[in-house]
This record gives C-alpha cells, structure tokens and sequence, in this order.
C-alpha cells in the first residue's frame, strides 16, 4: 500500500474558531507545489479533515491532478485525533493507494508510529510537507519512509 501524508498548506494565524482558518496565498502556492510531487501516482481516495484548511489543500491537490474523485472528509484526521482511529478506519478500506490531508500534532505522529512503531517518534512535517510510505499492510512500524518533501 502507497499512503501519502501532507500536512495543509499555512494558514491564516486565525480565525472565529480553529476549524474555520483558511489557506494564506503562502499556502495555496507551497499546496501546489506539493501537488506537483503527486502527479503520476495512481491515487484512488483523498481523504481530508473536516477544517477548511484542510478542506481547501485537498481541492487544490485534487484539481491540480485532475482526480476525478471528490475529497472524502473524515473526522479523524483532526489535529488531536487518535491515531489508532486512523489505523482501524484505514485497515478497512480497499484502496491501495491514499492521500490523506491533515494537521499537526496527528500527521507526525501517525507518521512516526507508522514508520517506527513509536508514538513519541515523530516525523517533521511543516506546512504543505508530504510524506510517502509504503508497506504491504498500514499498520505501526510495518511502514517504510519513502520520501519526505518539505515546501521550498
């Protein structure tokens, strides 16, 4: 399985609530940059949290690959989400090849737990990072690092 981590592009500093800050123009463009490293792979779900940050990333990296899917949104890809609700979600799923598009503190962990087995091993991930591993199975520490490409 291919799973693709990228974490939303930056943010306004803030907003009525968290959930409600949108993409700086900063943002959108280190989105599309990001993007650019996803053209070619066989995606088959994008998968997003429900923040419009995160909401409007996936948009961009979806017309921006001209994925003809729509972005799916999931409540566990929140920044304080429990990673073994990703996990379990994900072990369910049929697709082999999956972007999720999410927040800190829970894509650096989920990508450390995946990678090294350990929750308290995270991955580096600034905005508009984007990680890819692969592994027969999602599951913690069956995972491998393939990439790991932060804006420029």
């Amino acid at each position: 399985m291919m799973l693709w981590l990228l974490r939303h592009g930056e943010a306004e500093p803030r907003n009525r609530t968290d959930a409600e800050r949108n993409l700086t123009a900063a943002g959108r463009v280190e989105v599309e940059r990001a993007a650019a490293h996803l053209q070619g792979q066989p995606l088959q779900a994008i998968l997003a949290s429900p923040y419009q940050r995160a909401q409007q990333t996936a948009e961009i990296v979806r017309q921006a690959l001209g994925f003809t899917g729509s972005v799916e949104t999931v409540p566990w890809l929140t920044p304080e989400s429990d990673p073994a609700d990703a996990l379990l979600y994900l072990d369910r799923r049929s697709e082999q090849h999956v972007l999720l598009v999410t927040h800190q503190p829970f894509v650096g962990v989920f990508g450390g737990w995946l990678v090294s087995g350990h929750r308290d091993a995270p991955i580096a991930m600034a905005t508009a990072s984007l990680a890819e591993l692969e592994g027969e199975h999602v599951a913690a520490g069956l995972m491998r690092l393939v990439a790991l490409r932060h804006p420029v």
